[in-house]
């Protein structure tokens, strides 16, 4: 618990320092060593941490207005302060966390939740893919079926009632794979090459910017370091068969992130603007004349798209299976709602970064327990770093 209390200490604003202080050399182990303007011995971060007491009071505050968006009633405040010792007070919060997670609001909430992570919404056509997200919070589904559900993919939300009808993706595609196939993401995030989507599938289901998958094993290429997962000539450059020089040194080396993003993007390349189907590539390059991007462009010919080294896949639902299954995904889940719950902002933008030490017995029994969605929502909201002030 050390560890995590550790976190809480620089990432809660309400406790000693503000997250990312760039004056503050915490290795993000948990230590609370490193010199510079507010750091301190791991000694005092441990005295100042222990002084924390229990306030369910004031857990309960920002637990309703986090799951249900109210203040909690006058009611409830006093069932939970009237309560005769610290085990009444713990089992009338839980209950009214139990309580507030079976609402219907708190769908609304999940709705607002997956709104800001996906980073869409406001039309029912961009509210899809955080309506299926919401709908697998609220029914406390598995959180992998982002990544892999076949149906229901593209559901209504109704703002009045809270309620999200089930409904299929209509884009065309043969065999869907959660959010990945959501046309309304596809359209949202089109781009050149669809490197957008790329990037968009990383930094929300890893939390994670590019570059990402960095190898320990480096090698040099016109004196700079080249540190990607993947081989260099496997993805392409002006070098090898493409039109544009992923392979660039001049001022920074571009394979160190194309190395990956060019080995996934071209799963997407058949999706048109508007995120619908295509037979054929139909997104745009940065050449002119409205040219569309060739296979060539990404990757070599005979190499295959990848998710990661040594882990290739011929298609969307044969990447969303290969997500599904690595650990960094459900990592991920388990992060974004700890920010959540203390109230901070993206964890990629604002790198309000989360070690991955601090999250390690929440994401064993997150994938124990067969990564149910409210279960880990609940967890957190009970879970003793967050009732402690």
């Amino acid at each position: 618990m050390k560890r995590i209390k550790a976190f809480l200490l620089v990432a809660t604003a309400s406790v000693v320092a503000p997250a990312c202080d760039p004056g503050v050399n915490d290795p993000g182990d948990g230590s609370g060593s490193g010199s510079g303007s507010g750091s301190g011995s791991a000694d005092e971060w441990n005295q100042r941490l222990d002084e924390r007491v229990t306030d369910y009071s004031a857990a309960l505050r920002i637990a309703a207005l986090r799951l249900t968006g109210d203040l909690p009633t006058r009611e409830e405040i006093n069932s939970v302060a009237a309560a005769a010792d610290d085990a009444a007070k713990k089992a009338a919060y839980e209950g009214l966390v139990d309580n507030y997670l079976a609402r219907p609001t708190f769908t609304r909430q999940m709705m607002v939740y997956f709104r800001d992570t996906f980073k869409m919404g406001g039309t029912a056509e961009f509210d899809a893919a955080p309506a299926f997200a919401a709908q697998l919070a609220a029914t406390n589904d598995d959180y992998r079926k982002l990544l892999t559900a076949t149906t229901g993919t593209c559901p209504t939300y109704n703002a009045t009632d809270f309620s999200i009808t089930p409904a299929n993706c209509a884009n065309g595609v043969a065999v869907h794979a959660g959010v990945l196939t959501n046309p309304g993401m596809l359209k949202l995030f089109t781009s050149n090459f669809n490197f957008r989507v790329t990037r968009w599938v990383e930094e929300t289901f890893h939390c994670d910017k590019f570059p990402t998958a960095i190898s320990a094993t480096t090698e040099t290429y016109d004196g700079k370091i080249y540190n990607g997962s993947f081989p260099w000539a496997s993805f392409a450059g002006k070098d090898n068969g493409g039109r544009i020089d992923f392979h660039d040194t001049s001022a920074i080396v571009c394979g160190n992130c194309h190395n990956v993003i060019n080995h996934i993007s071209p799963l997407f390349a058949k999706f048109d603007p508007n995120g619908q189907a295509t037979a054929n590539i139909a997104v745009f390059t940065p050449l002119g004349n409205n040219d569309l991007a060739r296979a060539t462009d990404y990757l070599p010919t005979g190499e295959n798209t990848a998710y990661r080294a040594g882990q290739p896949v011929s298609d969307i639902p044969g990447l969303g299976a290969a997500m599904a299954a690595d650990a960094e995904i459900a990592s991920c889940a388990v992060k974004r709602m700890w920010n959540w719950a203390l109230g901070k902002n993206d964890i990629v933008n604002d790198l309000t970064l989360v070690p991955d030490s601090v999250v390690e017995s929440q994401v064993s029994a997150f994938t124990s327990n067969g990564y149910k969605i409210k279960d880990l929502v609940r967890a957190v909201y009970v879970a003793d770093d967050f009732t402690k002030f």
